[in-house]
């Protein structure tokens, strides 16, 4: 693989973490409104390298219905995921950063 794919890779990782987040923060939201259903994030994995994002509703029904299906345990437990899963990325973009700077370093020389 090549520097750019690998860079390719962690940026795909890092938006589909981001979408994961806004799912979250929109669910933490909408906690406390009656019969909102929580928002799920499922990640998959793309062709040739990468990740991708998409968002299903829950139709898991809530406890009664003056609640939401959201359970804020979950959340914070999604949220911390996700926060882990963003600076792997980001650690691995840099990385390639970094790898592409002594390249471009040595050429010059």
């Amino acid at each position: 693989m090549s520097i750019s794919g690998i860079t390719n890779t962690a940026v795909s990782g890092m938006l589909a973490q981001q979408t994961r987040v806004a799912n979250i923060a929109n669910n933490v939201a909408n906690a406390d409104t009656p019969g909102y259903k929580r928002l799920n994030t499922a990640l998959s994995s793309t062709n040739p390298s990468g990740v991708s994002a998409s968002t299903t509703h829950v139709s898991t029904p809530a406890p009664n219905s003056d609640t939401s299906n959201v359970d804020p345990l979950n959340e914070i437990t999604g949220m911390i995921s996700s926060e882990h899963a963003f600076a792997a990325n980001a650690s691995v973009f840099e990385t390639g950063a970094d790898m592409w700077d002594m390249l471009m370093s040595i050429k010059r020389d």
